[in-house]
């Protein structure tokens, strides 16, 4: 596949910078400092729930200028409030620096949707008010109609997505990097989205590092759950 470089290439933290009795520099994954080389456009940051990697986004879409509850610069509704102490310790390498892109969490998308509607012309979001639409479709409407170039960093967006849906999210990101404009960075639990073709897979259960889909958790217990459901069954609904 021809597809395109990233625009951040690194991101570093000092584990000397870090405070260790206090969140979020007490998670385990961050025991070691932060060191993320990235040399894909799409980068997954895979783990289970608690191990740092929607905390590490959100610092990133600081660093960035976004929302930290949705949108990109122009969607900075709030007064400027100092970063994390996180954000404050991130180091990001770009080349080249890019202030364009977007912060997309699932669980305040809503409340974004609505802001959207109070500022915007719909129809640069496919003519219909998103909050109007389902969750997975207002979803879609946002990456097909907006997602042009840029860095976007994206967490767990599988949440509003069927897996039909996540099909079609796929062939979204891979437009766009095949375009060589847009970089992906998605903390997510999704094995469909993981299965990306050669996407950067980052775990953060107990430290920081590389991983191959095919040893991801999230694959080998689907995929053995879906080859034997009544076996996990006995075990879950043993008295």
């Amino acid at each position: 596949m021809n597809l395109g470089s990233p625009f951040l290439l690194n991101i570093s933290a000092s584990k000397e910078n870090f405070n260790k009795d206090i969140f979020p520099f007490n998670i385990p994954s961050f025991s070691n400092g932060i060191n993320i080389k990235i040399d894909t456009p799409v980068t997954f940051f895979a783990g289970e729930n608690g191990s740092g990697k929607s905390t590490l986004l959100e610092a990133l879409a600081e660093c960035c200028g976004f929302n930290t509850e949705g949108g990109n610069r122009d969607h900075y509704r709030e007064i400027f409030q100092e970063r994390s102490k996180l954000a404050q310790a991130l180091r990001l390498s770009w080349f080249p620096k890019t202030s364009d892109g977007f912060f997309l969490r699932a669980e305040s998308f809503y409340g974004f949707t609505k802001y959207i509607e109070s500022v915007s012309n719909m129809r640069a979001y496919g003519g219909k008010a998103l909050s109007k639409l389902s969750h997975g479709e207002s979803f879609l409407a946002l990456f097909s109609n907006r997602f042009e170039q840029g860095i976007y960093l994206l967490d767990e967006p599988e949440a509003a997505l069927s897996p039909q849906r996540q099909l079609a999210f796929l062939s979204i990101m891979h437009r766009l990097t095949a375009k060589k404009d847009a970089q992906f960075i998605i903390a997510t639990h999704s094995p469909i989205l993981l299965a990306f073709p050669n996407a950067k897979i980052i775990n953060f259960d107990n430290k920081l590092q590389e991983i191959k889909y095919e040893d991801t958790e999230h694959y080998n217990l689907t995929k053995d759950f879906l080859n034997n459901p009544n076996r996990y069954f006995k075990h879950l609904f043993s008295d």
